[in-house]
């Protein structure tokens, strides 16, 4: 039987001191319900006293009914001698959490500079405080505050600590990174230590990612005698952040053999990673481990050619495993293999077609030196290889477009965008006003294809983006434009480039119509004869 590591999760305390990281009562519920369903043993859900939201989530917790974490209530031992008396203590009751995750003072400087107190006083502060907290039926994980630090400092007084919060009752003794500077070999090593004099007792993890080696040095406390480790989804944390859960676990499980979850529920850490991303408004880190957008990504032309014959060639894992997916991705870096696999995923049979292969890499070369970038517009990629096989004709033609700005000293700038467009051999002639003339474009080119495509009504533009791509030539640098277009929860990307903005704009624009008529495979409706818009 594999060995069994307690998770403990801090996402909705110590994430919440990341920088820009914020959760409301109603996210922290949100968030504990899914940690629990994932199969986290423990949810640390701030520290009651300290702000009114932590104790507005303590109190609507109780209706949680979870079906396998415990929710844990965070605080500090006691700044007195007498813990019946103290503020701090008698707010981890009043959260009425079946655990509570104390801290306490580790390290000889902080004892005796931080809190002023001397070395024996802070002994005794941290026994008081878990056998007062013991007393009140509480599972005490004692979280040993700069372990690591106090450790190398003097040896002898860190152990004296854990005696300490071991002797008052403590369950779980949890030994902190808390500069996170530590190395994976210093922190195996004091591990071992702490093993050896405290034999039988459940050994803690808590490292920081300030020196970017958290991950690595729960593995190796893990390894060195931890049987509980704590983090954060996502890696969310003051500075630089808390040891990642979602490289932790699929570690632990996947290559360290240990039983941290469920095996069935590993497939769900994407879902999770992304949908805690989502609550705290921050864009996924796509380069993150296991979880990230780009984590299965391949872009060199060997590389795809050797994943086509056997993905473990280059994937550490099968990216299904954790919930992700492959993702092969086509710029001037990629060969035939990126197209053929990219044609695969479209259900185009290039087999017998290789000189169409060949051609389109070279046409996606050619786009791409001249600044195009495909692998992030995969909308754009695909209508490139469907007219290239003839697959696509696009319903819509630009004739012209105008665009006026008009601004005075008193009003906002205004702008008025005509356009021509042969629809099907139909001129259609519009115009449309707005605050800025992208907008004002878009609105004339959504006017004129819906009396021809009325479905477009359905999608809208959700993103833009513009990149300058030669800055050294100031104004008349050539600009990339990119478009996130959406519909009924689908989203798509297109491209465009040129000196001019607003011609990449329109090019990005009438892509993304393209793309979904394309997709909706819209029948085109021919309007009653009018006069022209103008």
């Amino acid at each position: 039987m594999n060995p069994k590591i307690d998770l403990f999760d801090t996402t909705l305390r110590d994430g919440t001191q990341g920088e820009g990281v914020s959760f409301s009562a109603e996210d922290k519920l949100r968030i504990a319900r899914r940690l629990d369903a994932f199969g986290i043993d423990f949810i640390e859900g701030g520290w009651p006293g300290s702000n009114p939201r932590d104790m507005a989530f303590f109190r609507k917790a109780h209706g949680l009914q979870l079906r396998h974490a415990r929710i844990v209530a965070f605080g500090s031992t006691c700044r007195s001698s007498e813990p019946a008396e103290d503020a701090n203590l008698a707010a981890l009751l009043e959260a009425e959490t079946p655990a509570v995750s104390v801290f306490g003072k580790t390290w000889r400087l902080h004892a005796e500079q931080a809190l002023g107190i001397s070395c024996s006083e802070n002994l005794a502060r941290i026994f008081a405080s878990v056998r007062f907290l013991k007393a009140h039926g509480k599972y005490v994980i004692y979280d040993a505050e700069h372990f690591f630090d106090g450790f190398a400092d003097d040896p002898e007084y860190a152990l004296a600590t854990l005696k300490a919060a071991h002797e008052g009752g403590a369950d779980v003794l949890t030994l902190c990174d808390t500069n996170g500077g530590s190395l994976p070999g210093a922190v195996g090593r004091a591990v071992q230590q702490v093993a050896a004099r405290f034999p039988g007792s459940l050994l803690g993890i808590h490292p920081h990612n300030d020196g970017e080696l958290a991950v690595a040095n729960a593995l190796a406390a893990v390894e060195a005698g931890c049987r509980h480790v704590q983090g954060t989804i996502n890696g969310y944390g003051e500075r630089c952040g808390n040891a990642n859960l979602c490289s932790v676990i699929p570690n632990l499980q996947l290559k360290l053999g240990y039983d941290c979850i469920p095996g069935g529920n590993l497939a769900q850490l994407t879902g999770l990673s992304h949908f805690v991303s989502e609550l705290a408004n921050r864009v996924p880190h796509a380069a993150q481990a296991f979880t990230g957008r780009s984590a299965f990504a391949h872009k060199g032309g060997v590389h795809v050619s050797a994943v086509m014959k056997k993905p473990e060639t280059y994937e550490h894992i099968p990216p299904e495993t954790v919930g992700n997916s492959r993702r092969v991705l086509v710029s001037d870096l990629s060969g035939r293999s990126n197209i053929r696999y990219k044609t695969e995923e479209l259900g185009i049979d290039l087999e017998a077609r290789a000189g169409d292969a060949a051609g389109i890499v070279r046409e996606l070369k050619q786009l791409e030196h001249e600044g195009y970038a495909f692998e992030a517009a995969e909308a754009s990629l695909e209508l490139l290889i469907r007219r290239r096989l003839n697959e696509w004709t696009d319903p819509a033609a630009l004739k012209g477009f105008r665009i006026l700005i008009e601004k005075n000293e008193r009003d906002p700038a205004r702008s008025e965008a005509t356009i021509r467009l042969d629809v099907n051999g139909i001129t259609e002639h519009t115009a449309a006003e707005s605050v800025g003339p992208v907008h004002a474009l878009d609105l004339a080119m959504r006017k004129a294809l819906s009396k021809f495509f009325p479905a477009i009504s359905r999608m809208h533009l959700s993103d833009y983006k513009v990149r300058v791509l030669n800055g050294g030539d100031g104004t008349r640098s050539k600009v990339r434009v990119l478009i996130e277009s959406s519909c009924e929860g689908k989203a798509w990307s297109t491209v465009g480039v040129s000196e001019n903005i607003m011609e990449a704009s329109h090019q990005a624009l009438i892509e993304s119509y393209a793309w979904f008529l394309q997709q909706q495979q819209v029948p085109l409706r021919h309007p009653s004869p009018q006069p022209n818009a103008s």
